[in-house]
């Protein structure tokens, strides 16, 4: 039987023929990458979990390649006339204040079953052993809360193998400066089909002396557990798969599984006495207040919404926030630092076999350089990181859009506007780089409640505050730099480069840090709060620094490790 898209836990239950459970082992608030893994991981071991999720249940049958539903009207997202935040940004020596609202600055990455890992592009690269020690390899910088994790590189390893099988990543490993040690000699699935373009790519680099690798991808290139193969759409970041070969929570973990959720439940408050959490309390899709109780509680609703939860549930034991009387909760929120870049290829400047190689629809670019993971500069040590190189996205209306203005920056319509998209969008096509590079936590950059703001539930909203340190930009614009060179290796024109101190909504960490000290972390190396015994947190809060790459594989990887010592707790 297929979970319910809506309902409340007694629903479910209903549906499914059993009684409901008066306390559960665990309730998990949150279906994406950080909550999924553990609820299949207890479920599978007999324990009885219910998942609480704000969104809907979508399934493959249900999403589309619909450009304006995706990229207009963010259909997967709550209106920000009903839930926003406050983003408050460091200008001129003082917090500017922005409404989400009014300036259409939205920090949702999908509020669905699943969340945020239905609509990743699904790069997956592992953080790298010194990642695991960030201070200690490269010391302390000024205005920065740089630490070592409280873990090892070598206590995630066997989940991130773990994750390749039961996520499924496919891809073909390449030996460079900077691979991780691995526990088995290749990944699970072959490659994705790939553009010959790929071959001018890797002439260029060779030319230029740069370590290059095959970037591997949480996608199935061949069908496998319940799930289809890709079909090669091209569709990937920013929407949902068809197919289920993304390797989404919803479609890898709990779909297949038949894994308990309750959708359209919006958590707004954790009911505790001084050491364990009693209850947690949420409004239904109708707008009553629920509870559900459970021996153990995971947290796992995105950074910014997980500190939200806890700051907004106060009592007399925690009279700043659940787990908060260190006054930890939201602070070090980063990001992931870094930028963009492009170059242009045209027919004009192709032969007529490379024009026809170059616009085959559907096959990936899949090519990472790390060459510059950790670099010297000036006689200092720097931690770099990782360029990602992909084609421009499917979707034809950012093509369209680029070419409504002419050289002279006048706008066209008409005549001359369809003259212009058919000398350009059909003969050309762009060559797109990433920039990852850690965002270093500071002082000024966190997340709060707002003391005005308040949701359609009347809650206050999280105000998230940002300080990005200047370090970020130095580390980007170095790595841009070399991702150029490729570009102007291959013979691409246009090229562009913009590494920016804007954070990606995205790629978000931090605010409850792990630790091995109570007085400066949230949670202990486990994920367990310090303060409440049965409350873990496990979406990508629990990061201290975010590394160099995109976080879902380690947020998996690390879930599937808390798992295992929840296990040992029930």
């Amino acid at each position: 039987m297929d979970p319910p898209r809506t309902g409340t836990a007694e629903a479910f239950a209903s549906r499914m023929g059993v009684a409901m459970k008066r306390v559960y082992d665990v309730c998990i608030i949150g279906s994406g990458a950080g909550g999924s893994p553990v609820a299949y991981e207890l479920a599978k071991a007999g324990y009885s979990v219910v998942v609480l999720e704000k969104g809907k249940w979508y399934k493959e049958e249900d999403f589309s390649k619909d450009e304006l539903a995706v990229c207009r009207r963010e259909i997967y997202s709550p209106p920000l006339s009903e839930e926003f935040h406050i983003i408050n940004v460091m200008e001129n020596g003082s917090y500017t204040r922005y409404d989400g609202r009014e300036y259409d600055w939205s920090f949702w990455n999908g509020c669905v079953v699943g969340g945020a890992s239905n609509f990743m592009s699904g790069y997956f690269h592992r953080l790298k052993p010194k990642d695991f020690a960030l201070r200690s390899s490269y010391g302390a910088i000024a205005g920065a809360n740089v630490v070592d994790w409280p873990i090892a590189y070598e206590d995630l390893e066997p989940y991130y193998t773990k994750v390749e099988h039961l996520i499924g990543v496919s891809g073909r490993v390449k030996k460079h400066s900077f691979l991780e040690p691995r526990s088995t000699p290749n990944f699970p699935y072959p490659p994705l089909a790939e553009s010959g373009v790929t071959g001018w790519f890797d002439a260029a680099c060779e030319a230029l002396g740069y370590e290059y690798f095959p970037t591997p991808r949480a996608i199935l290139s061949r069908s496998t557990h319940k799930r289809s193969s890709c079909y090669y759409s091209n569709f990937c970041g920013s929407y949902p798969c068809s197919s289920g070969a993304k390797g989404s929570a919803r479609a890898a973990l709990l779909q297949p599984h038949r894994i308990p959720v309750v959708t359209e439940a919006f958590v707004y408050h954790l009911e505790s006495d001084a050491k364990r959490i009693k209850a947690a309390w949420y409004y239904d899709k109708e707008g009553k207040e629920r509870q559900v109780t459970a021996k153990i509680f995971v947290v796992a609703a995105g950074p910014i919404e997980t500190c939200r939860l806890l700051l907004g549930s106060k009592n007399r034991h925690f009279p700043q926030g659940l787990s908060n009387n260190h006054g930890q909760v939201g602070k070090n929120l980063i990001f992931s630092a870094g930028g963009t870049g492009s170059g242009v290829f045209r027919k004009s400047r192709l032969s007529q076999e490379e024009f026809a190689t170059l616009m085959e629809p559907g096959l990936f670019f899949n090519r990472s350089i790390q060459q510059w993971y950790m670099y010297e500069k000036n006689g200092k040590r720097y931690k770099g990181g990782t360029i990602d190189f992909l084609f421009e996205h499917a979707n034809i209306i950012p093509r369209v859009m680029r070419q409504i203005w002419d050289e002279e920056g006048r706008l066209l319509w008409g005549e001359e506007l369809q003259r212009r998209i058919e000398e350009h969008v059909p003969n050309e096509r762009r060559l797109n780089f990433e920039i990852f590079n850690d965002w270093l936590p500071t002082d000024g950059t966190f997340v709060a409640l707002d003391t005005q703001a308040k949701d359609k539930w009347g809650v206050p909203v999280a105000a998230i505050y940002l300080d990005p340190h200047p370090h970020d930009l130095e580390v980007g614009n170095f790595l841009a730099k070399r991702a150029v060179q490729v570009l102007q290796k291959m013979g691409a024109e246009e090229i562009t480069s913009d590494i920016s101190s804007a954070p990606p909504p995205n790629l978000v960490a931090g605010g409850c840090r792990f630790g091995k000290d109570p007085k400066t972390s949230v949670l202990n190396p486990h994920c367990r709060s310090w303060e409440v015994e049965n409350l873990y947190i496990t979406d990508a809060s629990f990061m201290p620094t975010g590394g160099s790459v995109p976080y879902t594989w380690s947020i998996y990887a690390n879930s599937l490790r808390v798992a295992a010592a929840i296990k040992e707790v029930l």
